[in-house]
C-alpha cells in the first residue's frame, strides 16, 4: 500500500467517525426531546427534525466505512423512505393530538386550524369545541 492510500483512509475513517459521532448525538437529542418537552407538538418537532439529520448521517458513515459503491443507492433508498414516512407520521400525530385536544393552546403563537375546527363543527351540527370549559383531559 502506497502512503497516500493510508492517508486516505485516514480521512474516510475521521470523516466517517466524526458522521457516526454527531449522528447519534442528534439521535439522542431526539430521544430526549421526546421525554422531556412539555407538549405534543413540542415532541413532535424533536422526533422528527434531529432524527432525519441523524439518520443521514449515520447513513453516510455506514457508506463511507463499507467504501464500495453499491452500498449508496440502498442508503439512498433508506434516507428517501425516512423522508418520505416522518413528516406523513408527525402530521397524524400532530391531527390526532389536535382534535383530541392534547395540547397546550397557550403555547401555541398561532392557531390557523381553530377556525377550520369550528366551521367544521357548525356545519356538522356539534356544539362549539371550546364549550367544554377550558378543561384539557389529563395524560
Amino acid at each position: 500500500m502506497s502512503p497516500e492510500t493510508n492517508a486516505v483512509d485516514t480521512v474516510i475513517d475521521a470523516v466517517s467517525a466524526v458522521f457516526m459521532v454527531v449522528g447519534a448525538l442528534m439521535s439522542l437529542a431526539a430521544a430526549i426531546g421526546l421525554l422531556r418537552f412539555p407538549d405534543l407538538m413540542s415532541r413532535m418537532h424533536a422526533a422528527t427534525k434531529p432524527q432525519v439529520l441523524g439518520l443521514f448521517l449515520l447513513l453516510a458513515a455506514v457508506g463511507l466505512q463499507l467504501r464500495t459503491w453499491w452500498v449508496w443507492p440502498v442508503l439512498l433508498v433508506a434516507w428517501i423512505f425516512q423522508l418520505l414516512t416522518v413528516p406523513v407520521s408527525a402530521h397524524m400525530v400532530g391531527r390526532a393530538g389536535y382534535r383530541t385536544k392534547h395540547l397546550h393552546k397557550e403555547l401555541l403563537s398561532t392557531d390557523e386550524l381553530e377556525a377550520v375546527v369550528l366551521k367544521a363543527a357548525k356545519a356538522a351540527g356539534k356544539p362549539d369545541a371550546d364549550d367544554d370549559g377550558g378543561e384539557r383531559p389529563a395524560g
